[in-house]
């Protein structure tokens, strides 16, 4: 029997985890920069507060998978922070996650969702495309890592 895999939102008691699963990411591909400290170690008040929300995947009570929204404008998102752990990677945990992301952007009264992310992360790259995202001009981001700004209209 294949086990399913359940999308729940934020909780205190899982702010660790939420850590745990940006950090490893981070840590085998870049650097944990100081700005993803402050978002990681105060994801309250860096997401929740200023009006976006935080995701995990769960399989049985385990959480495997995390991402948040960041509201950068009034009709924008920001797709940030998504991570599966290794151990439970190739579950299409990650479809889950993105399809859950646009679904909660699109109710929340999103136009537009958008995501930095890094030329060398092919299949995440592959992922967002297979969604829907288009690759557009980079501009200003808080992350020295960034070398690709994706977007994805929601409206139809």
């Amino acid at each position: 029997m294949e086990e399913l895999i359940r999308i729940e939102p934020f909780e205190d008691r899982r702010a660790p985890d939420f850590k745990r699963l940006n950090k490893a990411w981070l840590e085998t591909y870049f650097e944990v920069e100081p700005v993803d400290e402050e978002m990681l170690s105060n994801p309250r008040t860096y997401y929740l507060d200023k009006g976006g929300f935080i995701y995990f995947a769960l399989l049985n009570d385990q959480v495997i998978g995390c991402y948040a929204l960041i509201k950068s404008a009034e009709d924008c998102f920001e797709l940030s922070k998504m991570a599966v752990d290794t151990a439970f990677q190739g579950r299409h945990t990650g479809h889950l996650l993105v399809q859950h992301a646009i679904a909660t952007a699109k109710e929340k009264g999103a136009n537009k969702l958008q995501l930095y992310s890094h030329s060398k992360l092919g299949a995440a790259i592959h992922l967002y495309r297979k969604f829907g995202f288009e690759q557009i001009p980079v501009g200003n981001s808080i992350y020295k890592r960034s070398d690709i700004k994706m977007e994805k209209i929601l409206t139809s």
